[in-house]
């Protein structure tokens, strides 16, 4: 068998090394793109619908953007924060007032209002939190003051139009005193909840409406039973005069009737005298003969003979 000459193996080459040099600026320069772009980002902002957006530079405030959209601010020196532009429900605390007549009432409330200048609401309040509770003794002050030339009868009746613009009047109030303090929010609209008396005065009250509501019930059923006495009155008299018309038509009717059967029987009777005679006589049999009746007559009258058949 012959020998296979062997392969003789190729010489190993040696690597080159690479320059990390070259890929040094490169790599910085996306690192610092990198980082520029995260740093835009992060102060980039967007502005909705129904908010604020207060922008502050060292704690100043620098500007506040309201109109929709994507903002940017300067990183590591401006801040930005939200306020709502949009309408808040505020319920405010319970409290004890006295009506014009010396009653001592408990009134719960509530508001709705929003922020119109949010600048104006950070630096007269510093915050939401401030600008309610500001509000809120505002809405106090001026329900006190309202309800305190109100007697308590005016406020628990509802039918009754000293009322009827009372809400308004607190609403025009108290965005009166806001707007005079520059506050930057404003209340659309108050609302008095719930009206209570004290534990100690609730039953000698409920005493008085009860009273207050029999007098009312009382005064009702005696105008009733007037208009009642009123109504009867006016219909007898309307019947009485129907009757008397109808009466007196129908006299004057039968009259007439009466005057044309014997304005007839003339002309027929006129025409056979003796059968009127015969039809007279037997007219007077119906009302003198009975069942019972005993007549007493002569034979050899002509009545006694007609009764007996004698017609010659």
């Amino acid at each position: 068998m012959e020998n296979k000459p062997k392969k003789e193996k190729a010489p190993k080459q040696e690597k080159t090394p690479i320059d990390y040099k070259k890929y040094t600026k490169p790599f910085i320069a996306i690192f610092v793109l990198f980082v520029v772009l995260v740093i835009a980002l992060a102060n980039v902002y967007v502005v909705k619908e129904g908010e604020y957006k207060v922008i502050r530079q060292f704690g100043e405030i620098k500007d506040v953007k309201d109109t929709p959209g994507i903002n940017m601010k300067i990183p590591f020196i401006q801040s930005v924060t939200t306020v709502p532009k949009y309408q808040m429900n505020y319920k405010l605390s319970e409290a004890e007032i006295n009506t014009k007549d010396k009653r001592r009432i408990i009134i719960d409330n509530y508001a709705v209002w929003r922020v119109v200048n949010a600048k104006e609401m950070i630096t007269s309040a510093g915050s939401l939190v401030n600008a309610g509770s500001r509000m809120e003794e505002f809405i106090y002050s001026v329900v006190r003051s309202e309800l305190g030339q109100l007697e308590y009868s005016e406020i628990i009746n509802d039918e009754n139009s000293s009322r009827g613009s009372l809400n308004d009047r607190i609403t025009t109030n108290v965005n009166e005193l806001l707007k005079k303090d520059s506050y930057g929010i404003e209340v659309v609209d108050v609302r008095i909840k719930r009206t209570d008396l004290p534990e100690e005065n609730e039953q000698s009250v409920y005493n008085e409406m009860i009273s207050e509501r029999q007098s009312i019930a009382q005064k009702y059923l005696s105008t009733g039973d007037a208009d009642k006495r009123r109504i009867e009155a006016e219909t007898d008299r309307e019947v009485r005069a129907m009757l008397a018309t109808a009466k007196k038509e129908a006299a004057i009717i039968q009259a007439e009737g009466e005057a044309e059967a014997a304005k007839i029987y003339n002309q027929s009777f006129s025409k056979d005298p003796e059968f009127y005679s015969l039809y007279r006589t037997l007219e007077s049999y119906k009302k003198t003969i009975g069942e019972d009746t005993m007549i007493i007559i002569p034979s050899d009258s002509p009545y006694a003979q007609i009764l007996s058949g004698y017609l010659e």
